[in-house]
């Protein structure tokens, strides 16, 4: 294999230049950077590991933890921040903290701040639908871990989310819009809504919309879900096979329980959008496959604005320890009309 003393000839540069360029450095100017990849390409040279974190103390890996691996938002996040942080060189380690099991979720969550992260395994750290404590982050800082948080606020570190009040209102206004008045709303199963109360949240901005608007806020137009499809059918079963209830609109907290509320009223024997408009939030990919109005929140952004923050950050630059309010965009599909005249 071709040592650096090589590739540094053959593109005409120090072998510290080659080091930087090769490490990801910013202080490398373009075309510098174009002649030493191709001197390293041209002769095989890749960069050891191990070397390199010995000489520079970074490991060139960064930290990502999640409750959830198999819903369609973390994957999302997840595939934003990955394409992101391998274009500069860097690994990428998930670390899960399996929320089905609240007592070992915990007993995790505290081997990874206790132990993880002290053994030095990543340079820094992406949280991602996880309310990290005062003390947590600040236990990060004090080991010279950045770390940005994906999905909610909080306090002394660099966040980035969807306002999902803002989010709900846009969803419960268009509805309202197309002449709806009996709005039904399936949210975030109460269990469920630990970090951040996203949940609860967005079914505040229902109700306050429908308020706003001088709409009745009806308990029986109002059930829960895990966030998922198969809860989502389920909900939207019972919510609309209640005779006591008639809901020309549902509006869903997520586009997954969106979906199996489309599935439920085709089993109920309700045509959309002729008998029941549907909107969700998120933009989830399969949206279009669907038909599905929603409000699309663009995950992969959100890791894509993690990681480069995080990378800033570890390049020397000065990061706002401030929220970021990502931009969402109702999108309107053949899930949602106005409501058709009483017979």
């Amino acid at each position: 294999m071709a040592k650096i003393q090589k590739v540094a000839e053959l593109a005409g540069v120090s072998t510290a230049t080659v080091s930087r360029t090769l490490a990801g450095k910013a202080s490398v100017t373009p075309e510098t950077r174009a002649r030493v990849e191709a001197a390293a390409k041209e002769l095989g040279y890749v960069v050891s590991a191990t070397a390199s974190s010995l000489a520079s103390g970074r490991t060139r890996n960064v930290g990502i933890v999640m409750p959830f691996l198999t819903g369609w938002f973390f994957t999302r996040v997840l595939a934003g921040a990955h394409a992101t942080l391998a274009d500069a060189g860097y690994d990428l380690t998930v670390y899960h903290l399996d929320m089905s099991d609240a007592t070992g979720a915990a007993e995790r969550r505290k081997r990874l701040f206790a132990e993880v992260l002290r053994r030095k395994r990543v340079d820094a750290f992406i949280a991602v639908s996880l309310e990290l404590t005062d003390g947590e982050i600040d236990e990060l800082h004090a080991l010279g871990k950045p770390v940005v948080g994906v999905g909610g606020e909080m306090k002394g570190t660099r966040t980035i989310s969807l306002d999902d009040a803002a989010a709900m209102r846009l969803a419960t206004q268009h509805v309202i819009s197309l002449g709806h008045s009996v709005i039904a709303h399936i949210g975030g199963a109460p269990e469920l809504d630990r970090d951040f109360r996203i949940g609860a949240g967005r079914r505040a901005a229902y109700e306050a919309t429908l308020r706003e608007a001088g709409l009745v806020v009806d308990e029986r137009l109002v059930s829960s879900a895990d966030f998922t499809m198969d809860g989502g059918y389920r909900a939207a079963l019972q919510l609309l096979g209640d005779p006591s209830v008639a809901p020309t609109a549902l509006v869903c907290a997520s586009d997954e329980m969106a979906m199996g509320a489309l599935l439920a009223a085709r089993d109920l024997g309700r045509e959309v959008p002729h008998d029941l408009s549907v909107v969700g939030i998120d933009g989830h990919t399969l949206g279009e496959f669907w038909g599905l109005t929603t409000v699309a929140q663009y995950p992969e952004d959100q890791g894509r604005l993690a990681a480069e923050a995080l990378l800033r950050e570890l390049d020397g630059d000065e990061v706002a320890k401030e929220h970021f309010s990502v931009p969402f965009k109702l999108v309107v599909r053949r899930s949602t009309r106005a409501p058709q005249p009483q017979r």
